[in-house]
């Protein structure tokens, strides 16, 4: 391996902690490792990474939202759950939320190691993709990580976490309806519940700020009974 590979390696039971870092660390990977789930989201933005393993029963936030969340940032680099939860429902859970592996303990560690090497090596093969930056509606483009609208006349409107987050989510699923359910945990995540109507606030915010006429959407859509969906045929 020329460049390290670098890991986030999410784990609450510090012995079980120890001895997948020190297994890595022997097959040449760089591991940095967090112990709970609010730790675990510090360190992703912090730092880049190849491959995240992440265990589902961690303190603060659980690792599926932990997943949840990183997939809004990023939606390019493996992840791999560990979890004491054998259910087929634990399985679709995992997957629904975005890992690309599955690994039950107890595990035997040559086959977490044989894992993890496939992973980061189909990781590998997407680092040429482009990460969701910055996004183009029509004559106007999102700066995902500035929080800002730019206009085609070259003013600037500032938008808020949540509008940036709620647009990131819809673009990233364009094209699919997404429950109102997914928006409330993935957007709003551990702060106090909004309305659905408040979600519909923002859904008509971002018309006014895309939408050649505002009646008759285009890209901006409420699914009834469902909950909303961006649309658009462009390929990136």
């Amino acid at each position: 391996m020329q460049a390290k590979q670098r890991i986030l390696l999410v784990e609450d039971e510090e012995h079980l902690l120890e001895a997948i870092k020190l297994n890595l660390e022997l097959e040449g990977y760089k591991v940095t490792t967090a112990t709970d789930g609010k730790k675990a989201l510090k360190k992703f933005k912090e730092e880049r990474f190849n491959l995240i393993i992440l265990d589902v029963m961690i303190p603060e936030i659980d690792g599926f939202q932990v997943a949840e969340t990183i997939r809004l940032e990023n939606t390019e680099v493996p992840i791999m759950f560990l979890t004491a939860k054998n259910t087929s429902e634990d399985r679709i859970t995992g997957l629904k939320k975005g890992a690309d592996d599955y690994l039950v303990k107890p595990f035997n560690l040559e086959e977490l190691i044989l894992r993890v090497g496939n992973l980061v090596r189909r990781g590998m093969k997407g680092d040429d993709l482009k990460e969701l930056n910055s996004y183009q509606i029509g004559d106007k483009t999102i700066y995902f990580n500035s929080f800002e609208l730019h206009h085609a006349d070259g003013t600037i409107t500032a938008l808020t976490k949540k509008e940036t987050m709620l647009l990131k989510l819809l673009i990233e699923r364009r094209n699919e309806a997404v429950s109102r359910e997914q928006i409330l945990e993935t957007v709003w995540n551990y702060d106090v519940y909004p309305s659905t109507r408040t979600i519909d606030n923002f859904i008509l915010t971002f018309r006014k700020y895309f939408e050649p006429d505002q009646k008759n959407p285009i890209y901006f859509h409420s699914i009834r009974g469902v909950g909303y969906k961006f649309t658009d045929n462009k390929t990136h």
